[in-house]
């Protein structure tokens, strides 16, 4: 038993429990949640265990955590701004809110505030085009979206989750 199944059995028992033997590797994108909800991302070894778990090779694991955007291979911001600029956002203003958001943070895209709190990315696709400039924001919470934004509304937003991290 590795360690994600010690610390998790019920958990990923529940999972499994819920595909049929044959199809057990249709697990992998829960079990691979799972593993990120501690430490908000999966590592390698995460990665290895959840194909000893599924009989998959950790190379199938590692390609889902590649492709999807909600997954991670590396630590990050505790708040993950991912902002859409793919060509419809684009055409709405994506890719110069994203330059002037990364700007007006202190940061490229793809990196992290000093402070550690606050990661931007850009991302393809988060069904909101006719709402763009638009952003989601993955943190402890979960999920947020954030339509039709301004830099100032972003940087106010981020503002916010700063003096939310000094509060507590």
């Amino acid at each position: 038993m590795n360690a994600l199944q010690e610390k998790y059995a019920k958990e990923i028992e529940a999972i499994l429990a819920k595909y049929p033997a044959e199809h057990k590797r249709s697990a992998v994108m829960p079990l691979l949640y799972i593993a990120q909800r501690a430490g908000g991302y999966v590592t390698k070894q995460d990665m290895s265990e959840i194909a000893e778990i599924l009989e998959i090779t950790p190379t199938e694991v590692a390609s889902i955590v590649g492709f999807y955007t909600l997954y991670h291979d590396k630590p990050e911001g505790k708040i993950r701004i991912q902002v859409c600029n793919d060509l419809p956002c684009a055409l709405r203003g994506a890719d110069k809110f994203l330059e002037q958001l990364c700007e007006n943070v202190g940061i490229q895209v793809g990196e992290t505030t000093e402070d550690g709190l606050v990661s931007i990315e850009a991302v393809m696709c988060l069904a909101g085009c006719d709402k763009a400039p638009m952003f989601q924001v993955q943190d402890e919470n979960g999920i947020s979206y954030h339509e039709n934004q301004t830099v100032e509304s972003a940087v106010e937003l981020i503002e916010s989750y700063r003096k939310q991290e000094k509060e507590s």
